[in-house]
């Protein structure tokens, strides 16, 4: 059996430690520990994005001339690539990641497997939290928001998150996208009582279940798109 082998590792301030590691040629970041997402299983993170970008589609008679897009959540960098495939150019993709060492693993360890997206030149990073990110940006600034930051409200990978759940918050998110936007949540599971916190704050709500690999016979994991309700 082939070794797992640790590429890099880094530990938040909060105490969170996150490693990358190699095995079989496909790429693992875990957390505490525990595996958080692979190279190996990538179909509903580009679901994501499938789901947020769907009206922003090149070619599509109703794109905005100038798609507008936040991503909350590098990542492995698959919900960026695939974004960045749908809605062609012009374009601007600004990708919020909490984690410098995560930015930097993308440039190296996952440039085989994807590509410098980071040096496209529709891709923007912005390193911070995505609170305050979100809180700084004026109302109606993107077109859609795909976030993809807990595996669900209830499970969240740093304690700060919590507040990204908040009321006041999602009244922020509301405001943050144009009249016709679309904010994209990737949740592990379906997640019944923030659909409900959701349509409370003021969103049109769909939940789309989704496998965690092409192949999959289950769709274990969820997609929450939400639209302002009129």
């Amino acid at each position: 059996m082939k070794p797992y082998l640790k590429l890099a590792e880094s530990t938040m301030p909060d105490g969170t430690h996150y490693s990358l590691h190699e095995h079989d040629g496909k790429i693992y970041l875990k957390y505490n520990g525990f595996e958080l997402m692979s190279t190996a299983l990538t179909y509903s993170e580009q679901m994501l994005a499938d789901v947020g970008c769907h009206a922003l589609k090149e070619g599509k008679g109703s794109r905005p001339a100038h798609p507008r897009i936040l991503i909350g959540g590098l990542g492995l960098g698959f919900t960026l690539k695939r974004t960045l495939e749908l809605v062609g150019s012009p374009a601007n993709v600004d990708v919020a990641e909490l984690m410098p060492p995560l930015i930097e693993w993308n440039r190296t360890f996952l440039v085989e497997h994807n590509g410098p997206l980071l040096d496209d030149p529709r891709t923007k990073i912005i390193q911070g939290d995505l609170y305050n990110i979100v809180s700084d940006a004026k109302p109606g600034s993107y077109d859609a928001l795909l976030l993809d930051i807990d595996n669900t409200p209830d499970d969240l990978i740093t304690k700060g998150n919590s507040r990204l759940y908040s009321p006041g918050f999602l009244d922020k998110l509301r405001n943050l996208i144009t009249p016709e936007g679309c904010v994209a949540y990737w949740l592990s599971e379906p997640a019944p009582k923030f659909k409900k916190l959701l349509i409370k704050a003021g969103f049109q709500v769909e939940e789309i279940a989704s496998k965690p690999h092409e192949k999959s016979k289950r769709s274990r994991h969820c997609i929450l798109q939400a639209r302002r309700r009129r």
